[in-house]
């Protein structure tokens, strides 16, 4: 069992920390499908226990930590924003993100509803 461990333990240590590129912008979380959430949910309590706030530059995603910002980016537009992670989700299978009004407005997608955008979360 000990040498599981220590086994276990070495391997660890071989595989670098963090799978994802680092880039200018934070750690490449590579590209998919973004949508954004409708103002109807605005004042319901988001998973961090915060009010949803439309008007304000956020985000849900799966995995990133509460408070983090991340760099959001249109493909077919090129512009781009920084959003703070305060929900979870999106839940729509082939979706990554999913962004408050004011962020999709800020990338050009609120009038289609999705669209393809490439995440990379920021550092400290």
């Amino acid at each position: 069992m000990r040498g599981l461990l220590i086994g276990t333990l070495a391997l660890l240590l071989a595989v670098p920390a963090v799978a994802a590129d680092e880039t200018e912008a934070g750690t490449d979380l590579g590209s998919g499908m973004a949508s954004y959430f409708s103002r109807e949910i605005a004042g319901n309590r988001t998973a961090s226990g915060e009010r949803c706030d439309p008007d304000a530059l956020t985000a849900a995603h799966r995995t990133a930590p509460f408070g983090s910002r991340m760099h959001v980016t249109n493909l077919s537009t090129g512009r781009s924003v920084i959003v703070r992670i305060n929900d979870r989700g999106p839940f729509r299978a082939g979706r990554v993100i999913d962004l408050s009004h004011a962020a999709a407005r800020e990338i050009g997608m609120h009038r289609s509803g999705t669209a393809k955008v490439s995440l990379a979360l920021l550092g400290d």
